[in-house]
């Protein structure tokens, strides 16, 4: 690398503090591996602050191989621990002490708000601890001298997603997942005794963890802090449970966070509920209580590729940095790395707290932001009795039928289950089309009822069914027909892109086919994450997590002897799983179809691959996605591997295959489907209150939900590749060499990063 691109000499290092959170190894792997190849040395400070103050030992330079095989590890790898002596100013004056030894100067920390305010006091101390060191002879001049202030920057490690101005923090995706997996796992065993669960989560002063579980998990009643129910409370929740089972519901969920309370701030416990429903119902129910369930375990695909994404742009920040006029955090907005204000952002985040403490609850819900308060209302629609749903629906209604097209995508029934909920709340009739334009063509068409969609939230595959084929024109009379025949006032279509690309020619025959002349809207629902129009789509999430998952019993397998795997994933000619999945399981090396490659690409990866086994490398991983290229394939990369090898190792090749398009929907699946689907039919409404007819396609524009003209879709399209023409996820590509590979001549890419907000 050249000196103008590498920081020698520089010191810096990574501590963990406050709860552990998954993710949070991603994060550190990220840093330590980042600042060597910037040049830097980077020192790991275990136990957290503890360490700092007690030094020596603890503070531990860092090789390549130390953060190795941690990826996959829940905790944090370097320890964290409460330190009561750091926040005296003497603690603080051995910390810095400590710190100077070694010569850093330069700090990535990881915890919560709690221990990102100390580190910022500390970081505005600096200047006069090192001054008073060097008055009582600790250090010398030259040292004073050469670390005049303390340069950090902050990554918000919590389960709670309680950081005002970031979308997520590190650990909350997986907490969710434990949560969302527990309630399905309970359901079963109280749909087979027709048991009451109330299950106790986390969320002291935030409501994400049990709101969100409660939507991903169909639960019928959640209790969080900015929104505490009314003095009746007890007597509400009887009845919504009383009419769930009246419906035939054969069992009840109650979610309730640790801290919630009632509208006078008096705390709502789990018995409390649970005396509430056995006085009332005569019912006892049982209670878990998740508890330290929810920081264990591996991480999720997402807290492994986003911590690794902000530990690489810390280390960059932190060592590129010049000054220290203020401290901020790196944060994601819009699944894009910012800086945000710590200070500003943690005053905020506590501020929360205080608008709960003073219960003014409605300032609380707006401080977390519009997507918060979206969900608290799709919600409430999601819980709702169906004897008040059935109500709205009046003779005459609009009838909208929902169809799924293209390949199988987890979270389809989770779509469809929103879809009939949603829609009948805004008074439509909503119907069910059985097998795609193939079903709809011979009438296969049904009224949707609240209990007919009951437990679809939750499964696999799709109850509705799917086709991939894209109907042919001459099909479209019939389509017209079958339209006119169900009296069908609009579509839903909820699929991957022959979908889209089904619709556009609909919409573009309008003039030769009447009967298409009404509203249509298209749901993004493909593995493939190839849609234009959105960045994330419905399924990807669920296939990404199964992806890593093969990967690592892959990793498992392979580390028993020196061996390369070759692994392809799906996507065509997208390769967004195969990416994403690399980043999220370690991979050394990704090939993409958007990142051509040539035989010189290949014979330079093959030296690289023979000589680091050499040096006693064990094991190997390439992902490539499944049409990266038409000649080097799968097979083709294997071959050339083991042949250029000599022995040294051996190659195994395959295909993760239809695995990742399996299995129940992930938490981020059901609650994206959720979103999407609230918002298709609230438009939907809308269009059929004009009389118009409009096409539209919906997405999400980071964490918001935008809808654009089916007219205007093939201009973001590229046709041939079947794929959008912009892909946000390809700017991690860079970081895979960086964090995976070290081969001393990659010069980290710089990752952009978000201005704050104002």
């Amino acid at each position: 690398m050249s000196n103008e691109n590498t920081q020698t000499g520089l010191k810096i290092g990574v501590l963990t503090s406050g709860g552990d959170a998954q993710g949070m190894n991603a994060a550190v792997r990220a840093v330590v591996r980042t600042s060597l190849e910037m040049g830097a040395t980077p020192y790991a400070v275990l136990e957290g602050w503890q360490g700092a103050v007690d030094g020596g030992e603890r503070i531990k330079k860092m090789e390549w191989s130390d953060v190795s095989s941690i990826l996959n590890s829940g905790g944090t790898v370097i320890g964290t621990a409460r330190c009561p002596a750091f926040r005296e100013r003497d603690g603080r004056r051995t910390a810095c002490k400590n710190l100077l030894e070694n010569g850093i100067d330069r700090l990535v920390v990881i915890g919560g708000d709690g221990s990102l305010t100390g580190t910022n006091e500390f970081r505005k101390e600096w200047p006069e601890l090192v001054r008073e060191l060097h008055e009582r002879g600790e250090i010398s001049q030259e040292v004073a001298q050469a670390h005049p202030q303390l340069l950090i920057v902050g990554l918000v490690g919590s389960i709670d997603n309680d950081l005002v101005g970031s979308d997520m923090t590190i650990g909350a995706d997986s907490a969710l997942t434990r949560i969302v997996q527990a309630i399905d796992d309970i359901s079963s065993t109280a749909a087979s005794h027709q048991r009451t669960f109330i299950i106790e989560v986390m969320g002291r002063h935030c409501g994400y963890l049990p709101l969100m579980a409660a939507v991903a998990g169909g639960a019928d009643y959640v209790f969080i802090p900015e929104a505490p129910p009314g003095p009746d409370w007890g007597d509400d929740l009887a009845e919504k449970l009383r009419l769930g089972r009246e419906t035939g519901r054969r069992d009840s969920i109650v979610i309730v966070a640790e801290g919630a309370i009632d509208a006078d701030g008096n705390p709502i416990t789990s018995h409390d509920i649970a005396d509430a429903i056995e006085q009332r119902l005569g019912v006892v129910p049982r209670i878990t209580i998740l508890g330290h369930v929810q920081r264990g375990g591996a991480p999720s695909a997402y807290d492994r590729w986003m911590p690794t994404l902000l530990g690489y742009a810390a280390a960059q920040e932190v060592l590129t940095s010049s000054h220290s006029d203020e401290a901020f955090i790196l944060g994601v907005r819009h699944n894009r790395v910012t800086r945000i204000p710590l200070v500003k952002a943690v005053e905020a985040t506590r501020g929360i707290a205080q608008h709960i403490e003073n219960r003014d609850y409605a300032a609380a819900q707006r401080a977390r932001g519009s997507s918060y308060e979206e969900m608290m209302r799709i919600n409430r629609i999601l819980a709702e009795p169906p004897q008040s749903l059935m109500q709205a629906v009046r003779e005459g209604a609009k009838r909208v039928a929902i169809m799924h097209v293209g390949g199988l995508a987890p979270g389809m029934n989770t779509a469809a289950r929103s879809a009939v909920r949603i829609g009948l709340d805004a008074g439509l009739q909503m119907l069910g089309v059985q097998g795609s334009f193939g079903g709809l063509i011979d009438n296969r068409v049904s009224e949707l009822a609240w209990a007919d969609v009951e437990g679809w939230a939750f499964n696999g595959g799709a109850e509705l069914g799917t086709r991939r084929r894209v109907p042919a024109v001459e099909e479209f009379y019939a389509i017209g027909r079958a339209i006119e025949k169900n009296e069908i006032d609009a579509l839903l279509v909820i699929g991957g892109l022959n979908a889209y690309i089904a619709v556009h020619a609909m919409v573009s025959e309008r003039g030769r086919y009447p009967a298409f002349n009404i509203p249509m809207m298209l749901v993004p629902a493909t593995i493939d994450n190839n849609l234009p129009g959105t960045e994330h789509t419905i399924g990807a999430d669920t296939a990404l997590n199964n992806a890593v998952w093969a990967l690592d019993r892959i990793k498992e397998s392979a580390a028993a002897s020196r061996r390369c795997f070759v692994a392809d994933a799906m996507g065509r000619r997208c390769g967004y799983l195969a990416l994403m999945a690399g980043v999220a399981s370690g991979a050394e090396k990704v090939y993409l179809n958007e990142i051509p490659t040539d035989l010189a690409d290949i014979s330079r990866d093959a030296a690289y691959l023979k000589d680091s086994f050499a040096a006693g490398r064990r094991l190997f991983l390439v992902v490539r996605n499944e049409q990266a290229h038409e000649t080097y394939n799968r097979e083709f990369l294997a071959r050339v591997f083991e042949s250029e090898g000599d022995g040294l190792y051996d190659v195994r090749h395959s295909a993760l295959g239809h695995l990742q398009q399996g299995g129940a929907p992930s938490p981020f699946d059901r609650i994206l489907a959720t979103r999407l689907v609230d918002a298709a039919i609230r438009e939907l409404a809308e269009i059929l209150d004009r009389g118009t007819c409009d096409a539209r396609y919906i997405g999400m524009a980071g964490a918001k939900v935008v809808s654009r003209s089916v007219k205007k879709m093939m201009d973001e399209l590229d046709v041939d590749n079947r794929r959008p023409f912009d892909q946000w996820w390809l700017s991690l590509y860079p970081i895979i060499p960086v964090v995976s590979m070290p081969r001393g001549d990659v010069i980290p890419v710089q990752i952009p990063i978000a201005d704050p907000l104002p």
